[in-house]
């Protein structure tokens, strides 16, 4: 599929990552012509680049109707991102038992994202009954796929026994596969396995990459974390996370930053 850019130039999907970084607004303008004349997939970027507001002024009701317009067209992810926008109540109000309907539909294709969507809610009785035996199948399934962030959960469900017999053995396994997929969160979970086992160099590369790569939420919870570590390199890096959550987020993180500089 590609986008017309001018009466010489054309745009394929591939391409668009690219040319977003480079030019975003001259590739939000190619995405929102192609969406109009009903192209599914320049609709279903659209509406990622409205939510992020990346090259577009930020329309998070407008991108929800363009993720609705894009499923509507048979594209899964565009499904997936209206069961994000119903969870998370990005331009409208919360429905998770929409969401978990939306995820359902898009999973049938087998969308790995919608897979690990879906699971979060069946783990946390969020919109569905809670079921963490059909959460735990659908984690290894997208992990079994390639999905990294579902492969750390994967990891966490074997190392806790969650619905299936625990092997950390295979925890450790996922954990190592999520870590390399590049989810931080895997890589955090593979340093925490690496520094039980005294290979703190390898850990704090490990920390040192989930670090550059957290989100907000993540580094708040990791901060205390490393905090509490029983090994003093790994304590050394929490003040790295307090700094980071403090450029990310809020007077409360700042305030977390000097109150932890003042310990």
């Amino acid at each position: 599929m590609s986008f017309t850019l001018s009466r010489t130039e054309t745009l394929g999907v591939d391409e668009l990552p690219g040319r977003l970084a480079a030019d975003p607004r001259q590739a939000a303008r190619t995405i929102l012509a192609a969406a109009r004349e009903g192209v599914t997939e320049a609709q279903t970027l659209l509406g990622q680049i409205l939510l992020d507001g990346q090259g577009i002024e930020q329309d998070a009701t407008l991108a929800r109707t363009w993720f609705a317009i894009a499923a509507e067209g048979g594209d899964a992810m565009a499904r997936n991102m209206l069961g994000r926008c119903l969870e998370q109540g990005w331009g409208g109000a919360v429905d998770l038992s929409g969401a978990a309907r939306e995820y359902c539909r898009a999973l049938e294709s087998g969308l790995d994202w919608a897979m690990y969507n879906y699971a979060g809610l069946l783990a946390s009785g969020r919109g569905v009954e809670k079921n963490q035996r059909l959460a735990f199948a659908l984690y290894l399934r997208a992990a079994e796929m390639g999905h990294a962030k579902s492969m750390n959960l994967t990891g966490r469900y074997y190392e806790e026994g969650i619905s299936v017999e625990p092997s950390m053995e295979r925890a450790r396994d996922w954990y190592r596969r999520s870590a390399e997929g590049g989810d931080f969160r895997g890589q955090f979970s593979h340093a925490a396995v690496l520094a039980d086992d005294g290979q703190l160099d390898e850990a704090l590369h490990w920390l040192r990459k989930a670090l550059a790569g957290g989100n907000l939420n993540f580094l708040r919870v990791s901060r205390a974390s490393l905090a509490r570590a029983p090994q003093a390199e790994l304590r050394a890096l929490a003040l790295a996370y307090h700094q980071r959550a403090a450029e990310l987020g809020d007077e409360s993180d700042r305030q977390a930053l000097a109150l932890y500089t003042r310990a």
